[in-house]
């Protein structure tokens, strides 16, 4: 997941990192169908160029259609895109609507700040594209189960183009290194990836083309084998490659230029400073790690454990972990857990169906290590599911060690997770967008980390009271991650501490496994940068709206009621969501309780 990736890349693999499921449609309120019009600009513009990810959008009519890489697009997508946001301009001038309005808005800015990020990424790199990576999410996005079977066919045909094997088509493998020479010919001193990108991404080839393989066996696909046989083929040469030729020019530093990071925050959904988001955080950590000592102290007292530091206690917790045949039977327990006590204590309206949790397999964990929400269709979605997706620890290195994961397969752990990715966290958060009719401008191109995370955090906390002392400790433990995240990635990123730094500290003081901290140093150095302060600042801009909701309405406040509401503005930016809690919750609620 790395900012270099074109806007409908980028796009999707936040969607990817989400939590998404979809409960019944509801019919489809005016205001929203006229944003949908004018949200048809910008999808235009994305599946023109992206059709892959238009299709596992739910986009009709691409299905089949790959992304060109037979010349320079550069300066097409951006002519296409300024037209885009030319049209939504002289949209907004007219409209009286007030959400459509909004929506207008989120579009164009959304636009704005491609043109600025391709325009950096122009500026300072080579086009380097990890083809293994990004083929192992076409196929596990187009064999999807919840995928109809007509649909899934188009892989094929893909499949062919891919490869060459189709009329007027040549191997993506080739038409991706012709235009790296030609960027380079163009500018010599462009820099390449990150030294450590391009080593996890050949080690982790030959796991990814194993797992495509074994999706295509799995499915009803007829004649899929040569098709695969040539793209394995194909994929194999390329990775040797990138082994003997981008490897040696990749860049030994892992710092991006320092706009190119605060660009990368600003699309993330963070408008402050590197320094201002370093300072809240770090402050935060402490109170979160004062806390986290105290609950130890109160396990340590209960079940005499000689040494109550908390580093010690939770180590202590850790040894209880869950034999694998016992996982998902003991999630769907704290899951059932969870939804009982939301219910019980009106935190939030929860719908009657199950929510799905599955185990990862050993291609997702090489393809995204950290637990996920695996998203159905955005657009034209008929009730498909999502799933939370499990994953167990980094795939084997070169020398064949694997770092599993014990952070989530420990008794106390499995609370706050399972509040964060599926109830009432990311599950409840897209499926109740969707049972209220929210636009595509809020589902799709507002969707940021800031806007996803901050209100999966605030799920944990809300849901923490009511979990077990053991399962609190780790709830705290997961705040005070994502608060170290928002000081440790901008602080490796601006050369205030070393990768190794980094893991030691993750290890030392917030308590994860060796696998958990290598994923997570990954993420601040290639995977994702300035995507893992997302949480942290999305949870405290949430908080700080519900204070102010409190504030104003004292003894009238109504937990569930603005829970429910704050779900039903969709993906709205922090500021928004302020406007509309202030503007339109805290009248009616006031309203309310005078009558």
């Amino acid at each position: 997941m790395l900012p270099a990736r074109p806007f409908a890349r980028t796009v999707l693999c936040g969607l990817l990192a989400a939590a998404l499921s979809l409960p019944v449609i509801a019919a489809e309120p005016a205001w929203v169908t006229k944003s949908n019009t004018n949200a048809r600009v910008l999808l235009n513009v994305l599946a023109k160029y992206s059709p892959e990810s238009a299709s596992n959008l739910g986009v009709d009519g691409y299905d089949e259609q790959i992304m060109d890489l037979s010349r320079d697009q550069f300066e097409a997508t951006n002519r296409d895109m300024r037209a885009a946001i030319a049209e939504l301009q002289k949209r907004l001038r007219v409209e009286t609507d007030s959400k459509v309005k909004q929506d207008l808005q989120i579009l164009i800015d959304k636009a704005q700040d491609q043109l600025k990020t391709s325009a950096l990424q122009r500026k300072y790199f080579m086009p380097y594209h990890d083809l293994t990576r990004m083929m192992f999410g076409v196929v596990r996005a187009t064999l999807d189960p919840r995928i109809p079977k007509a649909r899934q066919q188009a892989l094929l045909v893909r499949l062919d183009k891919y490869t060459g094997l189709a009329k007027g088509y040549r191997p993506v493998t080739e038409l991706a290194q012709e235009r790296l020479q030609e960027r380079l010919k163009a500018n010599k001193n462009l820099l390449g990836p990150y030294k450590g990108e391009i080593e996890q991404s050949i080690n982790d080839a030959p796991t990814l083309l194993k797992g495509m393989r074994e999706l295509l066996a799995k499915s009803e696909l007829k004649g899929w084998e040569p098709r695969f046989d040539a793209l394995e083929k194909q994929l194999t040469a390329y990775n040797a490659r990138v082994k003997t030729e981008i490897l040696p020019r990749a860049r030994s530093d892992h710092r991006l230029p320092p706009e190119v990071y605060a660009d990368n925050l600003k699309n993330f959904g963070v408008d402050i400073s590197p320094q201002e988001l370093i300072s809240k955080s770090l402050t935060s950590f402490a109170e979160i790690r004062n806390q986290m000592q105290i609950t130890a102290n109160l396990i340590a007292k209960e079940r005499g454990f000689r040494n109550a530091d908390y580093r010690v206690v939770m180590a202590e917790l850790k040894k209880q972990q869950i034999p694998t045949e016992q996982v998902m039977p003991l999630y769907a327990e704290r899951l059932a857990a969870l939804e009982a006590a939301a219910r019980q204590q009106k935190v939030v309206t929860l719908p009657e169906r199950k929510a799905v949790i599955r185990l990862a397999t050993m291609a997702e964990n090489a393809a995204q290590p950290a637990p996920h929400m695996s998203p159905p269709r955005l657009i034209g979605n008929t009730g498909e599911y999502g799933e939370f997706v499990l994953t167990t620890g980094m795939p084997p290195d070169a020398s064949g060690k694997r770092l599993v994961f014990d952070d989530f397969t420990h008794q106390a752990g499995t609370w706050s997770i399972t509040a964060h990715e599926a109830r009432p966290g990311h599950e409840m958060q897209f499926a109740k967008m969707i049972e209220t009719g929210v636009s595509t401008a809020r589902a799709v191109f507002a969707f940021n980390s800031v806007n996803v995370e901050g209100w999966a955090l605030y799920a944990e906390a809300e849901m923490q009271p009511y979990e077990p002392l053991d399962g609190q400790l780790f709830a705290l433990q997961a705040r005070g991650m994502r608060a170290a995240r928002a000081f440790l990635d901008p602080m490796v990123n601006l050369g205030e501490i070393t990768p190794e730094g980094v893991k030691v500290f993750l290890m030392q003081d917030v308590g994860l496994s060796e696998g958990m901290a290598t994923q997570e140093v990954q993420r601040y150095t290639f995977r994702a940068p300035g995507q893992a302060t997302s949480y942290f600042y999305g949870y405290q801009r949430l908080m700080e709206t519900r204070q102010a909701a409190e504030v104003a309405l004292r003894g009238r406040f109504d937990r569930q009621k603005f829970n429910d509401f704050v779900l039903a503005q969709g993906l709205v930016p922090p500021a928004l969501l302020r406007k509309a809690v202030m503007e339109e919750f805290v009248p009616a609620q006031q309203k309310g309780a005078a009558n």
